[in-house]
């Protein structure tokens, strides 16, 4: 199999793997501190690289592209997400309706991390006080 190929499979997994995770990592009190803190590395990609590449921007997806592009696949969209609804739909929802679902699951999975790793962090101060 073509090293191409392998590579769109790897990104396409990994990438799908940690959009989950990002959404649903905090159900377990094993792993609520990371998804605390690729919620907040996926944050900081998107703001603080926003200057250079644009607000939103996920080197995933950057580099996932690059591959595509090389695969000879030209009309891709901006968003990772629309790519990936395309995908298994065929349908390519608009940037605008994207940016939101994106932009509003990601702050319901943020705010549910934050609150969840505090519930876990009292939760653990409260038996040591015991």
């Amino acid at each position: 199999m073509d090293s191409l190929i392998l590579q769109h499979y790897f990104f396409q997994v990994f990438h799908v793997a940690l959009i989950l995770f990002n959404l649903f990592g905090w159900l377990s009190k094993k792993t609520a501190r990371w998804n605390l803190a690729t919620l907040l590395l996926t944050a900081a990609s998107w703001i603080l690289l926003a200057p250079f590449y644009g607000l939103g921007y996920c080197p995933l997806t950057d580099w996932h592209y690059q591959i595509l592009w090389q695969l000879g696949h030209t009309d891709l969209p901006r968003s990772y997400i629309a790519y990936l609804v395309e995908s298994l739909s065929g349908y390519r929802p608009g940037p605008l309706i994207t940016d939101i679902c994106t932009g509003a699951f990601f702050s319901i999975a943020l705010i549910v991390s934050i609150v969840r790793n505090i519930q876990i962090a009292r939760s653990r101060k409260s038996q040591v006080a015991r």
